[in-house]
Formats: C-alpha cells, sequence, structure tokens
C-alpha cells in the first residue's frame, strides 16, 4: 500500500509541473488530462480523474474522483479510488525552481492491496512506472524541477487485502492515517525520485504491518478446513 500512495504523489507532482505553464483559462482540463494520460502510461492501466479545480488565486485544489486500476493479471477492480483529494499549492513558488506544495490530502480511500502469483498489484505498478520512467537526466542547460511537500495526508482510508487463491474476494485489513510533514525540505527540495524514497522510509513502520499475507492464508485455510468438515458432517 505504501507503493501506492507514492504513485499517487507522483501523478500529483506530475500534475503540478504541467501547471506551471498554465496558469489560467484551461489549468483543471489541462490537469485532469495530464493525470488520466502521464498516470496510465506511468502504470500501465488506467488512471482515471472525473474532475479537477484548482483555485490559481490561492492554489486551493481538489481532486474529483480519482480512479487508479490494477495492472493485467490481477483480479480485484482497482488498486486505488479516492472520491476528493485536497490540494494546496504555493502559487507564488510555481514559476521557481523548487514548488512548494502546501498540502495533499488522500480523503477516505478505497486501497486494494493484492498478492499475485509473483508479485503484488503495488510491486507491480511500482515496476512499471519505474521501466516508464528509467535512468532520466535533465537536458544540458534544463534544471530539474524539485518540491517540498509541507504535509502529506491519508486519512480514513478502506484497506482491503486480497490474494490469487481468494478469486477477487477481499478482507477488510485496518489502515491508520499517516501524517508526514516537510518532505524534501531538508535539502532545499526533491525530486519526484527523491520524494518516492523519503516517503518510503517514513511510512514503511505504519503499513508493513498492516496486513499479513502469511496469516491470510491460514485464516483461509482455517475456513476451509471448517468448511470442509461440515460438509463431511452432512453425510455422516
Amino acid at each position: 500500500m505504501k507503493k501506492m500512495l507514492l504513485v499517487l504523489v507522483a501523478l500529483l507532482l506530475v500534475a503540478v509541473g504541467v501547471g506551471v505553464f498554465w496558469l489560467r483559462g484551461n489549468l483543471d482540463n489541462l490537469v485532469a488530462q495530464a493525470i488520466r494520460d502521464y498516470g496510465s502510461a506511468m502504470t500501465q492501466t488506467q488512471v482515471q480523474v472525473d474532475k479537477v479545480k484548482i483555485q490559481t488565486t490561492d492554489g486551493h485544489g481538489e481532486l474529483l474522483g480519482l480512479f487508479i486500476g490494477n495492472p493485467k493479471g490481477f483480479k480485484t477492480p482497482h488498486a486505488l479510488k479516492a472520491e476528493r483529494v485536497e490540494l494546496e499549492v504555493d502559487v507564488a513558488t510555481l514559476a521557481s525552481d523548487v514548488i512548494v506544495i502546501k498540502k495533499v490530502a488522500i480523503l477516505a480511500p478505497d486501497v486494494v492491496y493484492e498478492k499475485g502469483e509473483a508479485m503484488t498489484n503495488f510491486d507491480a505498478l511500482q515496476k512499471n512506472i519505474a521501466q516508464y520512467l528509467g535512468p532520466q537526466k535533465p537536458k544540458p542547460g534544463e534544471k530539474e524541477k524539485k518540491f517540498i511537500v509541507q504535509d502529506f495526508v491519508v486519512r480514513d482510508a478502506k484497506a482491503q487485502a486480497s490474494a490469487a487463491f481468494m478469486d477477487g474476494k477481499t478482507v477488510t485489513v485496518p489502515l491508520p492515517d499517516i501524517h508526514l510533514r516537510d518532505l524534501g525540505k531538508a535539502k532545499g527540495g526533491a525530486t519526484a525520485g527523491e520524494l518516492a524514497a523519503e516517503m518510503t522510509a517514513a511510512v514503511k513502520a505504519q503499513l508493513s504491518g498492516a496486513v499479513s499475507f502469511d496469516k491470510l492464508m491460514k485464516s483461509a485455510g482455517n475456513a476451509l478446513d471448517k468448511a470442509g468438515k461440515a460438509i463431511k458432517g452432512l453425510f455422516q
């Protein structure tokens, strides 16, 4: 699940970066299309957003109806859905080398963590993104955009876990709220990749214990054993 959060932040950063050059007029539609196009290309799955609203005067905005699908081979319908994502950008920094994002708040997301035969759906998404991005370097004379995220929040998440043997069915698992501060600030701004690494280290402790597929398989095995005994009892 931590990797899915990184994917979402990367998409938001791409959208903000594109918005630097379009501060008027069609910004909402441009950001929405950037999320759909770049997100789908990066993840090699369907990325959709119903609507984007950004106030260029104060930097407040929101994404409505965010949907990130699963790569091929997984049985659950999506990796992440969020009806609303709050976004606040420091508009005074949009034209600078370091863009300050005051807040990214993912509200009540529906996250599905599925373990396939070889890897989880989030592992597959992360692998697809890494292949898409590759070892990128700024062009000569071009400065790479950097970011500082002052507040990153995931609140009231509904998390579900699934595995290949469950055939698309899920079980609910607890996922605590996450609140990270000043990502990238210590180094005067971080690239999207550096932010991803920083976030991975910060959220790993909170999310690593959220899902245990070993326990999930054991629980499923116990349930099947009880069901088998009950069926056997019908014929005795």
